[in-house]
């Protein structure tokens, strides 16, 4: 796409512009925590689908959130894996069964079927379905209904939305496994930041975080790009060293739960960790809320179904009690719900 067919985001709504400032503690406490839909509203809908994306926005949600992987040709596309027999009927397809192989994945051997052994016309043949089935049901019922969408289509929809709606609509790019891809000849990094100069996404006031867990990619997309980036980190401990590290090229930082607050007690106190890092001039957007008992901590949950949807609404408060800056979640209107009450209380 040329420099002439980009396609600017509405600059009017300061609640998501006012996320990439640098304010101080006392301001970003006061701050409104941005909702970020993790693969759209993908606890009702199935990930990663435009219909998933399109719900959280319906819902209120700040930023939509598509994991990365690539194509063949080079293309990205939005699923949770480059391993794909989970989130779409590839393994019902004849024509495509001797695709099937095993790969080594950042060091975990898996078997099935790779985006990168299809082109982007093949994975368009595909059609997404519920990667949860036994606990999301009613998502499940909604198999086979859309296919893979590229990153340019999320986009899209997201220059769409905040032009019908009135407010910024931002996306949150997860690049998954980029080392891999590099490996075989596919430069995710460079292709996402063609694709966010291409639609004017590509400087450090965008409504854009591009999210990664492997800190050599994301120090490499900083000297090739203006976009915020944000690092990812699973449970473990963040040193002031570490995190001053990390500031030379991450704006914000993206933990797991329970790095930020004590789940086994049943006051959900915070760690300290978002205090300290927003006082090394981070960001911090935690992840990731869901509703069901299954994924709650032992004291939220209600009934002894792990499908069955706990107490996640004192989850949300005590995040935001905290001074999270956004949450990722599945359920973007149940975030948006707290997070209002919050504010206007």
């Amino acid at each position: 796409m040329s420099a002439l067919t980009r396609r600017a985001f509405t600059a009017s709504a300061p609640l998501v512009l006012a996320a990439f400032a640098q304010p101080s503690l006392a301001q970003q406490a006061r701050a409104r925590p941005l909702v970020i839909a993790h693969r759209g509203a993908s606890g009702e809908r199935p990930e990663h689908t435009l219909t998933a994306y399109q719900r959280a926005i319906d819902q209120g949600c700040d930023f939509i959130e598509p994991d990365l992987v690539m194509t063949a040709d080079g293309v990205l596309v939005a699923r949770h894996e480059n391993e794909i027999s989970g989130t779409t009927d590839v393994a019902e397809r004849p024509d495509f069964a001797s695709r099937r192989t095993e790969r080594s994945i950042d060091g975990v051997k898996t078997a099935g079927w790779f985006t990168e052994d299809f082109t982007l016309t093949e994975l368009k043949t595909l059609r997404a379905k519920e990667r949860l089935p036994a606990l999301r049901p009613a998502s499940a019922a909604f198999d086979g209904a859309e296919p893979i969408p590229t990153f340019q289509e999320v986009v899209d929809l997201a220059t769409a939305q905040s032009r019908r709606t009135g407010r910024t609509i931002g996306v949150y790019p997860e690049m998954k496994h980029p080392t891999y891809f590099e490996a075989r000849g596919l430069a995710m990094g460079a292709r996402l930041a063609a694709e966010l100069r291409d639609n004017d996404l590509d400087r450090r006031d965008a409504p854009v975080f591009v999210q990664c867990f492997e800190p050599r990619p994301l120090r490499a997309f900083r000297q090739i790009s203006a976009a915020p980036s944000v690092m990812l980190a699973g449970a473990g401990t963040l040193s002031d060293t570490m995190l001053a590290e990390l500031a030379e090229f991450a704006d914000g930082l993206g933990p797991e739960l329970k790095m930020v607050l004590h789940l086994d007690q049943p006051s959900l106190p915070p760690t300290g960790l978002i205090a300290r890092a927003q006082g090394a001039g981070f960001k911090v957007h935690p992840w990731t809320v869901r509703l069901e008992n299954s994924f709650l901590p032992a004291t939220l949950r209600r009934g002894e179904d792990p499908a069955a949807h706990g107490d996640a609404e004192t989850l949300f408060r005590a995040l935001f009690a905290a001074g999270a800056d956004g949450v990722f979640t599945d359920f973007p209107e149940a975030a948006v719900k707290v997070r209002e009450a919050m504010v206007s209380g």
